[in-house]
This record gives structure tokens, sequence and C-alpha cells, in this order.
């Protein structure tokens, strides 16, 4: 068995699996609670994608749970081609998303100062939103590539 940080089955791989769900879950929770952001759909891609993401990342933190308590081994091509194909997936995914949710946020703030006009829309939660959502696409790019580096060294 390979020992690479962050592949599935590894401490390593639990912990950026569970911080996935984490700063998803808190990128979801701050764009929800957000006054104003449905009216938008680039935020509500955004809430969308992210919650995907999580559930995702649940279900393999579980996976990797299981792994490390019961002592089965994930490092199988045909499983880690698998994880491999969710987490390219997901990465592009959330980028798109928080990169729609920037775009807006800029232009809300600095573009046509939308957030001066109008008081009461969450304009620093939607930001919040956003930059917790490229942490999350920073851990999954991360995972992506552990697992990648795991697949290609089978052959």
């Amino acid at each position: 068995m390979k020992l690479i940080a962050g592949s599935p089955g590894t401490w390593s791989g639990m912990a950026l699996r569970v911080s996935q769900c984490v700063f998803a879950a808190a990128s979801v929770c701050a764009m929800f609670t957000a006054f104003g952001y449905s009216n938008y759909s680039a935020f509500a891609y955004m809430i969308a994608v992210s919650t995907m993401q999580f559930i995702c990342s649940l279900g393999l933190a579980c996976a990797d749970i299981f792994s490390l308590r019961n002592n089965k081994d994930l490092h199988n091509p045909r499983i880690v081609g698998i994880i491999v194909i969710v987490d390219w997936v997901m990465a592009i995914l959330i980028f798109s998303g928080a990169s729609a949710s920037a775009s807006v946020t800029i232009l809300f703030t600095r573009d046509i100062h939308f957030c001066r006009l109008y008081t009461r829309l969450a304009c620093g939660q939607f930001a919040l939103s956003v930059v917790l959502a490229f942490i999350v696409w920073l851990l999954d790019a991360a995972s992506f590539l552990s697992g990648f580096w795991l697949l290609i060294s089978f052959f």
C-alpha cells in the first residue's frame, strides 16, 4: 500500500474530507443567512454546488472512517478511480460556483456600489461565503491531486 498524503483510507485523507465538509457547510450557512441571496442565480448555484460538495465529502469521509476503523484498504484502482472522478467533477463545479459568486460580489461592492445603495444586502456575508467556497475548492483540488497521484502509481 502506497502512503500518499491525502489519499483515500488515510488519516490525512479523512482530515481533507472533514475539512471540505466543514467549509462547505460554513459557506452554505453564510450565504443562506444573508438577506437577498435568492434574487441572484450565481448565489443559488453556489449554494447548490456547496451542498452537493458537502454530501459527497461526507460520504467519502464516512468511507475513510470505515476504512481506518476496520483496517480495510481503499487503494484499489477501481475505487480510487471513482473517487478521483468525483473529486475532479466536484472541483470543477465548486470552482465555477465560487467564481460566479465572486464576480457578482465584486460587481456589487466595487463596480456599481450596489451595497452602498441597498444597505439591507449582506455583501460582507456574500464575500465570506465566496472565500469559504474557494477554500473548499483548494481542499478538493488537494484531494484530487493526491488521489490522482495514487491512481497513476498503480500503472
